[in-house]
């Protein structure tokens, strides 16, 4: 069994800004758009967070994405 932590490198959840094209929020996740909250770095984490509570008023909703993609 895999770990969020060991696919995050492989997988991005990634939230676009609705305002400012090209600004985005991205986070490691698994393919599922699970975060490892416990991985981030403090700054990431209160990043993450904010990011889903302004989803439709400043960002869209976030979206998995691989990590290779941009």
């Amino acid at each position: 069994m895999t770990t969020i932590a060991s696919q995050a490198a492989h997988y991005m959840l990634r939230f676009e800004s609705l305002f400012d094209s090209g600004r985005a929020l991205a986070f490691p996740c698994d393919e599922r758009g699970e975060v490892a909250l416990d991985a981030l770095s403090e700054r990431a984490r209160r990043n993450y967070l904010y990011a889903r509570i302004v989803v439709g008023r400043e960002f869209a909703v976030p979206a998995v994405r691989r990590a290779y993609d941009d």
